[in-house]
């Protein structure tokens, strides 16, 4: 069955632990299921400009909301023991962890892949594999870099990739396409100390 999460975060500056609103799809047996969606106030209440033309999410939005350990008991179930796509997986991943480590949050143990590489491998004759541009081949109307929204789109992906194989299971996509399935890593990584060479 295809059962799995699509995740999708925003962030308000360049900074990894800087997520201003995510959201959650869950499908089970190839159907949306449930979502989750919420704004957060990220650390300091610091926004770039930059990352505001973007998403469109503001200071004055977040000022109130939870911060992102206040979200994290009603996001985690969505994600624990459940294998997340995401759209440019590495991006996402890296927010959850570095979210997760800078609130000293013990990790969730879960399988994710990324929706970019299956959309590559799917249809490669594509222009690209943004998330516009696959949702456009897939006649989904929908706001990009709203976090539901996009989601919303990044599920699709899987489910039509899988319905274009005759695929009935994650397991089954990821195996047809050769994409990879990887357990989520929250292991903190240091810079290398540097060693005056001597002599």
């Amino acid at each position: 069955m295809l059962d799995f999460t699509a995740i999708d975060f925003e962030t308000a500056t360049d900074r990894q632990n800087s997520a201003c609103s995510v959201a959650v799809v869950e499908v089970r047996g190839g159907e949306v299921a449930r979502t989750y969606s919420t704004l957060i106030r990220p650390p300091g209440l610091r926004f770039s400009p930059f990352n505001i033309r973007i998403h469109g999410i503001t200071p004055e939005m977040v000022r109130y909301e939870r911060d992102f350990a206040g979200v994290w008991p009603e996001l985690r179930p969505f994600l624990e023991n459940h294998i997340v796509f995401a759209h440019n997986a590495p991006f996402d991943m890296g927010v959850l962890k570095s979210s997760l480590l800078a609130n000293h949050i013990e990790p969730p143990q879960f399988y994710h892949c990324c929706t970019v590489q299956i959309s590559r491998k799917a249809w490669p004759d594509l222009s690209n594999h943004k998330l516009d541009t696959v949702g456009a081949f897939l006649h989904v109307n929908f706001r990009h870099h709203d976090a539901l929204e996009d989601a919303r789109v990044c599920a699709e992906i899987p489910l039509a990739a899988a319905e274009r194989l005759g695929v009935d299971s994650v397991e089954e996509l990821a195996h047809t396409l050769r994409v990879t399935v990887k357990p989520f890593d929250c292991t903190p990584r240091y810079p290398r100390r540097f060693d005056r060479p001597r002599g």
